[in-house]
Protein backbone atom coordinates (compact mmCIF):
# COMPACT_ATOMS: atom_id res chain seq x y z
CA UNK A 1 0.00 0.00 0.00
CA UNK A 2 1.39 3.35 -1.03
CA UNK A 3 2.14 5.77 1.80
CA UNK A 4 -0.02 8.92 1.86
CA UNK A 5 3.01 10.91 3.02
CA UNK A 6 6.43 11.57 1.57
CA UNK A 7 8.04 12.67 4.84
CA UNK A 8 7.54 11.69 8.47
CA UNK A 9 8.80 14.20 11.01
CA UNK A 10 9.10 12.88 14.56
CA UNK A 11 9.30 15.46 17.36
CA UNK A 12 10.51 14.61 20.83
CA UNK A 13 9.06 17.71 22.45
CA UNK A 14 10.67 19.57 25.33
CA UNK A 15 10.08 22.63 27.47
CA UNK A 16 12.67 24.84 25.77
CA UNK A 17 13.44 22.95 22.56
CA UNK A 18 12.31 19.98 20.48
CA UNK A 19 14.43 17.35 18.79
CA UNK A 20 13.25 16.65 15.26
CA UNK A 21 14.08 13.76 12.95
CA UNK A 22 12.46 13.66 9.52
CA UNK A 23 12.66 10.61 7.28
CA UNK A 24 11.39 9.79 3.84
CA UNK A 25 9.29 6.77 2.91
CA UNK A 26 12.51 4.83 2.28
CA UNK A 27 13.88 5.69 5.74
CA UNK A 28 16.39 8.28 4.53
CA UNK A 29 16.99 11.09 7.04
CA UNK A 30 15.97 14.49 5.72
CA UNK A 31 16.36 16.46 8.95
CA UNK A 32 18.05 15.75 12.24
CA UNK A 33 18.55 18.37 14.93
CA UNK A 34 17.31 20.40 17.86
CA UNK A 35 14.90 23.26 17.31
CA UNK A 36 13.95 25.90 19.90
CA UNK A 37 10.43 26.35 21.24
CA UNK A 38 9.98 29.18 18.78
CA UNK A 39 7.32 29.75 16.12
CA UNK A 40 9.71 31.11 13.48
CA UNK A 41 12.20 28.24 13.74
CA UNK A 42 9.47 25.60 13.75
CA UNK A 43 7.79 27.28 10.78
CA UNK A 44 11.09 27.22 8.88
CA UNK A 45 11.51 23.49 9.59
CA UNK A 46 8.00 22.48 8.54
CA UNK A 47 8.05 24.74 5.46
CA UNK A 48 11.39 23.32 4.31
CA UNK A 49 10.07 19.79 4.67
CA UNK A 50 6.76 20.63 3.00
CA UNK A 51 8.66 21.91 -0.04
CA UNK A 52 9.94 18.36 -0.52
CA UNK A 53 6.59 16.59 -0.35
CA UNK A 54 3.57 15.87 1.81
CA UNK A 55 4.57 15.88 5.50
CA UNK A 56 3.17 14.24 8.61
CA UNK A 57 4.42 15.73 11.87
CA UNK A 58 4.22 13.34 14.82
CA UNK A 59 4.63 14.43 18.45
CA UNK A 60 4.85 12.47 21.68
CA UNK A 61 2.97 15.15 23.64
CA UNK A 62 0.23 17.17 21.89
CA UNK A 63 -0.60 19.45 24.84
CA UNK A 64 1.30 21.91 27.07
CA UNK A 65 4.93 21.82 25.85
CA UNK A 66 3.87 20.25 22.56
CA UNK A 67 1.04 22.67 21.83
CA UNK A 68 3.12 25.23 19.90
CA UNK A 69 4.63 22.87 17.29
CA UNK A 70 1.17 21.34 16.77
CA UNK A 71 -0.38 24.77 16.23
CA UNK A 72 2.42 25.90 13.88
CA UNK A 73 2.13 22.77 11.75
CA UNK A 74 -1.65 23.01 11.56
CA UNK A 75 -1.46 26.68 10.63
CA UNK A 76 0.79 25.72 7.69
CA UNK A 77 -1.68 23.05 6.58
CA UNK A 78 0.64 20.22 7.63
CA UNK A 79 -0.99 17.10 9.05
CA UNK A 80 -0.22 16.30 12.69
CA UNK A 81 -0.53 13.07 14.66
CA UNK A 82 0.23 11.87 18.16
CA UNK A 83 2.10 8.74 19.24
CA UNK A 84 0.76 7.66 22.66
CA UNK A 85 3.25 6.85 25.40
CA UNK A 86 2.41 3.13 25.57
CA UNK A 87 2.81 2.71 21.82
CA UNK A 88 6.07 4.66 22.00
CA UNK A 89 7.47 2.36 24.71
CA UNK A 90 6.48 -0.77 22.81
CA UNK A 91 7.99 0.56 19.61
CA UNK A 92 11.22 1.50 21.38
CA UNK A 93 11.72 -2.16 22.34
CA UNK A 94 12.00 -3.01 18.64
CA UNK A 95 15.02 -0.77 18.11
CA UNK A 96 18.60 -1.58 19.14
CA UNK A 97 20.10 0.08 22.18
CA UNK A 98 18.44 1.19 25.37
CA UNK A 99 19.91 4.66 25.89
CA UNK A 100 17.12 7.21 26.12
CA UNK A 101 18.19 10.24 24.12
CA UNK A 102 16.13 12.93 22.42
CA UNK A 103 17.61 12.04 19.03
CA UNK A 104 16.79 8.33 19.41
CA UNK A 105 13.26 9.06 20.61
CA UNK A 106 12.59 11.46 17.73
CA UNK A 107 13.82 8.87 15.22
CA UNK A 108 11.66 6.15 16.78
CA UNK A 109 8.62 8.44 16.59
CA UNK A 110 9.25 9.19 12.92
CA UNK A 111 10.05 5.61 11.93
CA UNK A 112 7.08 4.21 13.86
CA UNK A 113 4.81 6.66 12.06
CA UNK A 114 6.27 5.49 8.74
CA UNK A 115 6.18 1.74 9.39
CA UNK A 116 3.27 1.39 11.85
CA UNK A 117 0.76 4.18 11.10
CA UNK A 118 -1.98 2.29 12.99
CA UNK A 119 -0.28 3.24 16.27
CA UNK A 120 -0.92 6.96 15.70
CA UNK A 121 -3.78 9.07 16.98
CA UNK A 122 -5.14 11.98 14.96
CA UNK A 123 -4.94 15.52 16.28
CA UNK A 124 -7.79 17.60 14.98
CA UNK A 125 -7.70 21.37 15.03
CA UNK A 126 -9.54 22.36 18.18
CA UNK A 127 -12.18 25.03 18.36
CA UNK A 128 -11.67 27.92 20.74
CA UNK A 129 -14.61 26.65 22.80
CA UNK A 130 -13.03 23.23 23.30
CA UNK A 131 -9.65 24.75 24.11
CA UNK A 132 -11.29 27.08 26.64
CA UNK A 133 -13.11 24.15 28.25
CA UNK A 134 -9.80 22.32 28.68
CA UNK A 135 -8.32 25.34 30.42
CA UNK A 136 -11.34 25.67 32.70
CA UNK A 137 -11.25 21.94 33.50
CA UNK A 138 -7.60 22.26 34.50
CA UNK A 139 -8.40 25.29 36.66
CA UNK A 140 -11.25 23.39 38.32
CA UNK A 141 -8.88 20.51 39.08
CA UNK A 142 -6.36 22.96 40.61
CA UNK A 143 -9.09 24.40 42.83
CA UNK A 144 -10.11 20.92 43.98
CA UNK A 145 -6.53 20.09 44.97
CA UNK A 146 -6.17 23.44 46.75
CA UNK A 147 -9.41 22.93 48.70
CA UNK A 148 -8.31 19.46 49.76
CA UNK A 149 -4.91 20.77 50.85
CA UNK A 150 -6.50 23.60 52.85
CA UNK A 151 -8.98 21.34 54.63
CA UNK A 152 -6.21 18.89 55.53
CA UNK A 153 -4.12 21.78 56.85
CA UNK A 154 -7.02 23.05 58.95
CA UNK A 155 -7.63 19.59 60.38
CA UNK A 156 -3.95 19.17 61.27
CA UNK A 157 -3.89 22.56 63.02
CA UNK A 158 -6.97 21.65 65.07
CA UNK A 159 -5.53 18.28 65.97
CA UNK A 160 -2.40 19.95 67.27
CA UNK A 161 -4.11 22.38 69.65
CA UNK A 162 -7.46 20.73 70.50
CA UNK A 163 -7.87 17.03 69.61
CA UNK A 164 -11.33 16.91 71.22
CA UNK A 165 -12.54 19.79 69.03
CA UNK A 166 -11.05 18.15 65.91
CA UNK A 167 -13.09 15.01 66.67
CA UNK A 168 -16.29 17.09 66.58
CA UNK A 169 -15.55 17.89 62.94
CA UNK A 170 -14.90 14.33 61.76
CA UNK A 171 -15.42 13.32 58.13
CA UNK A 172 -16.99 15.91 55.87
CA UNK A 173 -18.44 17.89 58.76
CA UNK A 174 -15.40 20.14 58.67
CA UNK A 175 -16.36 21.35 55.20
CA UNK A 176 -19.94 22.31 56.08
CA UNK A 177 -20.65 25.97 55.48
CA UNK A 178 -21.75 26.69 59.06
CA UNK A 179 -18.57 25.15 60.48
CA UNK A 180 -16.41 27.23 58.15
CA UNK A 181 -18.39 30.35 59.07
CA UNK A 182 -17.62 29.65 62.74
CA UNK A 183 -13.89 29.42 61.99
CA UNK A 184 -14.01 32.60 59.94
CA UNK A 185 -15.75 34.43 62.80
CA UNK A 186 -14.03 32.95 65.86
CA UNK A 187 -10.90 31.36 64.34
CA UNK A 188 -10.45 28.52 66.81
CA UNK A 189 -10.66 27.27 70.40
CA UNK A 190 -9.58 30.57 72.02
CA UNK A 191 -12.08 32.70 70.09
CA UNK A 192 -14.94 30.27 70.61
CA UNK A 193 -14.28 30.01 74.34
CA UNK A 194 -13.97 33.79 74.78
CA UNK A 195 -17.19 34.46 72.84
CA UNK A 196 -19.14 32.04 74.99
CA UNK A 197 -21.77 29.50 74.10
CA UNK A 198 -24.74 31.90 74.02
CA UNK A 199 -23.07 34.34 71.61
CA UNK A 200 -21.80 31.57 69.36
CA UNK A 201 -25.29 30.02 69.33
CA UNK A 202 -26.85 33.31 68.20
CA UNK A 203 -24.31 33.69 65.44
CA UNK A 204 -24.80 30.08 64.29
CA UNK A 205 -28.56 30.53 64.11
CA UNK A 206 -28.13 33.65 61.99
CA UNK A 207 -26.04 31.65 59.48
CA UNK A 208 -27.97 28.37 59.35
CA UNK A 209 -31.45 27.39 58.22
CA UNK A 210 -31.30 24.36 60.51
CA UNK A 211 -31.13 24.23 64.30
CA UNK A 212 -27.41 24.36 65.16
CA UNK A 213 -27.92 23.47 68.84
CA UNK A 214 -26.43 19.99 68.60
CA UNK A 215 -23.30 21.22 66.85
CA UNK A 216 -22.74 24.07 69.31
CA UNK A 217 -23.32 21.74 72.28
CA UNK A 218 -20.70 19.34 70.90
CA UNK A 219 -18.22 22.17 70.30
CA UNK A 220 -18.45 23.51 73.86
CA UNK A 221 -18.42 20.02 75.34
CA UNK A 222 -15.16 19.41 73.48
CA UNK A 223 -13.76 22.75 74.69
CA UNK A 224 -14.58 21.84 78.30
CA UNK A 225 -12.48 18.67 78.00
CA UNK A 226 -9.22 20.62 77.71
CA UNK A 227 -8.16 23.17 80.30
CA UNK A 228 -4.53 23.52 79.25
CA UNK A 229 -3.44 25.68 76.34
CA UNK A 230 -1.00 24.11 73.92
CA UNK A 231 1.93 26.29 72.88
CA UNK A 232 1.13 28.08 69.63
CA UNK A 233 -2.66 27.94 70.06
CA UNK A 234 -3.06 31.70 69.62
CA UNK A 235 -1.00 31.63 66.42
CA UNK A 236 -3.00 28.69 65.11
Amino acid sequence: MESPYDIYCGLDVGKFSHYAVAIGVDGEKLADGEFPQDEVKLCELFTRLADQGRVLVVVDQPNTIGALPVAVAQNLGVDVAYLPGLAMRRAADLYPGNAKTDARDAFIIADTARSMPHTLRAIDKESEVLAALKVLAGFDEDLTHECTRTINRLRNLLLGVSPALERVFSGTRLTQSLVLELFIKYHGPIGLREAGKAKVMRFARSKSTRDPSRLIDEIFEALSQQSVSVSGTAAV
